[in-house]
């Protein structure tokens, strides 16, 4: 006899994260707003390489404001590795530009039992690659 089931898709590593990222490189990026818990804080570190970073610190009006000065439909974001740990997700990832690799990222998240992003903290360089 053979078997003609289908075996189930694996599941996806850092699932939330996976999500964000996808959300953030659309159209619509001001939808991850949706995901995130009522005490939700952050701090995105972006450096440029030139010696100088941004670091977007704080709570949802953080979040808007890093929305907020993005460029949209430029850079998208690719998973290079992911793990979940419990409540936890890790993420490292690579920006690229147009498709040309720009910087290399890395992002921690803390999901809530509620299924929102309650603590996120990431780092972008572009002086690394994980190739």
């Amino acid at each position: 006899m053979t078997d003609t089931t289908t075996p189930e898709a694996a599941p996806v590593a850092a699932p939330f994260l996976t999500a964000w990222f996808e959300i953030l490189d659309t159209d619509t990026p001001d939808r991850i707003l949706d995901l995130i818990s009522d005490d939700f804080t952050l701090s995105i570190l972006f450096s440029t390489g030139d010696g100088n970073a941004t670091d977007f610190a704080g709570d949802r009006a953080a979040l808007v404001g890093y929305l907020q000065q993005r460029e949209r439909g430029t850079r998208t974001h690719h998973r290079l590795s992911a793990t979940t740990l419990g409540q936890d997700e890790l993420y490292l990832g690579e920006v690229r530009r147009e498709g040309v690799p720009e910087a290399s990222f890395v992002a921690a998240g803390r999901v809530d039992a509620g299924g929102r992003l309650q603590r996120l903290l990431i780092g972008r360089s572009s002086q690394i690659r994980f190739e």
